[in-house]
């Protein structure tokens, strides 16, 4: 009987010191598991100071975009907070932008910018109408960006279906048309140069962005009156969707 009780008195001792062992090697994983590499770096968040001269605007969006074309873009702050500061604060991009409607032209993305950097309009073929001239002078005038970009891009639909337009002699009508009538121009200017062939949609769409830039100076006393102040700067340029890369039309 009393070899019983030293029996189980024992069998109790082994059961405590099991379970205390197997909760230290638990506890003991459990601090000491591997930091990931996520954990040992974190991430890099993209931001900028006060950005008051086109200069200083442009060599951000050159930056940007070098970060793009070599992929080390850098990680935009998306938190709660930033977007509760946003709106406490108010928008202050640096730059207008005005470029295609095409989906895989975004400015945000390719200038490597986030929230609240860039106040973009898009249309097709990157072409304005009063409306779209009013949402620049809104960018340029209300939100003081010292640079307006003006952004077309490689293989342009909007461009390429007026010069077929045109080589055709086919009649450029409705809403579509209407876009086409407005980059004609352009490509009659081109082909009466001699262009042809790729030269000629390469072409027009150079022509293009110079137009669409002559046709805002043209309409907008207001962005006219801030480019001759000093207080605005207008840019063409080109976004490659081959190589990602933009080229500035100077």
């Amino acid at each position: 009987m009393q070899g019983g009780k030293t029996l189980r008195y024992i069998l109790a001792i082994l059961l405590i010191v099991a379970v205390a062992v197997v909760s230290g090697c638990a506890a003991q994983q459990q601090t000491a598991a591997p930091t990931t590499e996520k954990e040992k770096t974190a991430p890099e968040l993209y931001t900028r100071g006060e950005v008051k001269t086109a200069e200083e605007a442009k060599q951000l969006l050159v930056e940007g975009n070098q970060r793009y074309v070599t992929g080390k873009v850098l990680n935009d702050d998306l938190s709660s907070s930033k977007r509760e500061d946003l709106v406490k604060n108010g928008q202050h991009p640096f730059a207008t932008i005005l470029t295609c409607s095409d989906s895989r032209v975004s400015p945000e993305i390719l200038f490597d910018q986030g929230l609240g950097d860039v106040f973009i309009i898009r249309t097709a073929g990157n072409v304005v109408e009063p409306v779209d001239i009013g949402s620049i002078e809104y960018g340029v005038e209300h939100l003081h960006t010292p640079v307006l970009v003006v952004m077309g891009h490689s293989n342009c639909g909007a461009v390429k279906a007026t010069v077929e337009a045109v080589e055709k002699g086919d009649k450029m009508e409705g809403n579509i048309g209407a876009i086409l009538t407005k980059i004609k121009p352009s490509v009659d200017k081109v082909k009466a140069a001699g262009a042809s062939g790729d030269d000629l949609f390469k072409n027009a769409e150079n022509e293009n962005i110079k137009a669409v830039i002559a046709e805002i100076e043209a309409k907008s006393p207001v962005v006219k009156e801030l480019v001759e102040q000093g207080k605005l700067k207008i840019l063409g340029a080109k976004y490659h969707l081959d190589t990602g890369k933009v080229e500035w039309l100077e």
